[in-house]
This record gives C-alpha cells, structure tokens and sequence, in this order.
C-alpha cells in the first residue's frame, strides 16, 4: 500500500519549481501544468486543456461535474477561472502576456500569449505551487492593515470586489450561516452520497486517482476503503461538522467573500480568478486560506446572507476565511497528459 511518504513525494513532485524564461519559447505544458494547481471544487478538477501555437482554450470537464451541491455548475466555472488566472501568471514568467476572453459557444476561455519583453515571473507566479486550502484551525492572530489591503485589491476585478469580515460580531454571524447550511447539506442523502463519492480515504486511493479531497490533506487518519466508508456516518454529522467549522472561523483573522455585479458563467469565471489572485496574494504574504461556501451553496440561505451583507443588485458567490496558521500536506492532482490536448506547442 502506498505510504505517506509516497503521497507526500507524489504532490511535491508536481508542485516542483517552474518555468522562468525570456527566450521566446513556449512550454506550453509547464503552463498547464500550473493551471492544474489551480483550485476546484471538491478538487474535481473538471478541465480539459487545447494547446495551440499563440493561445491555451480552457474547457469544462462536464463528467467531473457536482450536481447536487452545484447544480448550475457556477462551481466548475469559477474552478477554470482559477485554473485560468494561474496560466496568465505562468504565462508571464516565460515572457509573454495574456488576454483572457469567455468564449459563450463552446464554454471555454481562450487564453491568447503575446510575446512580451516586460512579462516577468512575480510573487503570484511563484506562490503557484504552495497555495493550498488548510482546512485546520489558525492561530487567531490578526492580519496586518497593509496586508489586509493588498488581499483586497488582489480580490478586485472588473464585475468583482471583495468584502472582508474581520470583527468578532461579523464571525459569529457567519459561524450561524455555516451552520444552518451544514445542516441542510450533511442532513440531504443526495449531498452526503456526492461528497463521500469525491473522498480518498488512503494514500493508495489518492494516488490512484489524483483528485478528490484527500484524508491525508486533512490530517484524517489512512483507512481502507470499505471501512471508512462505514464509519463515516459516524464522523460525519452536522453537529460535529458545525462545530468544528465555528472553531476554525473563530480561529481566522477573517473572513472574506467574494461578490459579483452579475450571476452568470462570465461571471464566475472573473470571480474564479479574483479569488485565485487573492489566495496567490495570501500565500506570497504567508497566510492560510479555507473555503467556507455553505451558505452560498444553500440557495435558501443564499438570499439572507446577501441581505445580511446588506447587497444590493450584488451576488454573493464565493467565501473563505483567512488567517496565520501551520500548513498542511498538498492534495494531489492528475497526470497532464490526462488532461491536455495538444494542437501546436512552440519550442
């Protein structure tokens, strides 16, 4: 069976340094390669890659698709809108630039590379292959004025802002909200059955499947299989769950959410990036993120905490909280040949 050890050499190999170059070649693997590090739900992962000679299209992998907790695949878009602004960095460390544009026909996003003698390689860029979601307790110490502003402006985009809860006030409110939508979700047998099915509960499964939500990056304890899976009523239940996502809030220096002018696939793929730009911001400056989107998630709730943020004609689409706090092992991710179609790739 596949160690720990195993696992944790398997997610530091794909996560290696990358590609800085001026020389005008493209490697354009190297940068799908960091598009797949990008963030997805339930790391779904739901892309496909088309490599051509002066631009990467991105396209909805619609077979990895969560149906009961995203049932309009907002989720999925935001996911390539992610993997989307991680290519525009790794884009720009090998001299070129991009232009990101939706393309509505074939729900895809084509990223076009122009060569471009000032794109260099930037802190985002190089916090590519550390960014992760710790799903742990932080420290509780607060986040500084100067760094709290730049996540912010990271946060920003053109249909796009960011709202930073921070007060012990704001937290308890949101700790509510989680709560109510934890219940509504572990108590749905639809919702239960599609988040276990996108658990890996062992190395051997991890490693197997290269995606899904890892126990090890959880700092569960390995089981097999078939036993996990008979404890996990056991485990996972909305009270034990409401519980421990309080502690974790409380544990944030804060909470941010992320809302959007509009509610459409254009949209959450702006969103996505705005929010892969924040956590790159964070993790360049060394703070920890994890997503918190129950009450997001549930649609009955959704409408209260909009108004509870006080938005109008704004949506509420995306929120994690934040804050200084240990790392935690790396999630896997899928061979690039799995995912890539190569149509022309220069050098």
């Amino acid at each position: 069976m596949a160690s720990t050890k195993e696992y944790d050499q398997a997610a530091s190999d794909m996560r290696r340094p990358g590609t800085e170059q001026a020389d005008g070649n493209l490697d354009a693997r190297e940068l799908v390669r960091h598009a797949t590090l990008a963030a997805s739900s339930h790391n779904t992962q739901p892309w496909k890659f088309r490599t051509r000679k002066d631009a990467i299209t991105i396209l909805p992998d619609f077979s990895r698709r969560c149906p009961v907790v995203d049932p309009d695949d907002s989720h999925l878009f935001k996911s390539l809108g992610c993997a989307a602004e991680n290519l525009v960095h790794a884009a720009a460390a090998q001299g070129f630039s991009s232009e990101v544009r939706f393309d509505s026909g074939k729900n895809g996003i084509d990223v076009l590379l122009t060569r471009d003698a000032t794109a260099r390689a930037t802190d985002l860029y190089r916090a590519i292959p550390k960014r992760q979601c710790v799903r742990a307790a932080y420290d509780g110490s607060p986040i500084g004025v100067m760094e709290l502003a730049q996540l912010e402006q990271a946060g920003k985009g053109p249909s796009v802002r960011t709202i930073m809860l921070s007060s012990d006030a704001e937290k308890n409110a949101v700790i509510d909200y989680v709560t109510r939508g934890n219940i509504a979700q572990l108590t749905d047998r639809a919702f239960r059955k599609e988040l276990v099915a996108w658990l890996r509960f062992n190395p051997v499964e991890a490693m197997r499947k290269g995606d899904g939500l890892a126990g090890r990056t959880g700092g569960q304890p390995a089981l097999p299989t078939w036993l996990a899976k008979l404890m996990i009523g056991l485990v996972l239940t909305p009270q034990g769950q409401a519980r421990t996502d309080a502690t974790n809030i409380r544990s944030s220096a804060g909470v941010a959410v992320f809302v959007s002018s509009r509610d459409d696939k254009p949209a959450w793929v702006e969103l996505g990036r705005a929010y892969e730009r924040f956590a790159l911001q964070a993790t360049a400056l060394d703070i920890r993120t994890a997503f918190i989107n129950q009450p997001i998630e549930v649609r009955e709730l959704r409408s209260q905490f909009e108004s509870w943020l006080k938005l109008e004609g704004e949506h509420a689409l995306l929120m994690v909280r934040f804050g200084h706090g240990p790392t935690a092992p790396f999630s896997l991710r899928r061979p690039i040949d799995d995912v890539i179609t190569v149509d022309w790739v220069a050098g």
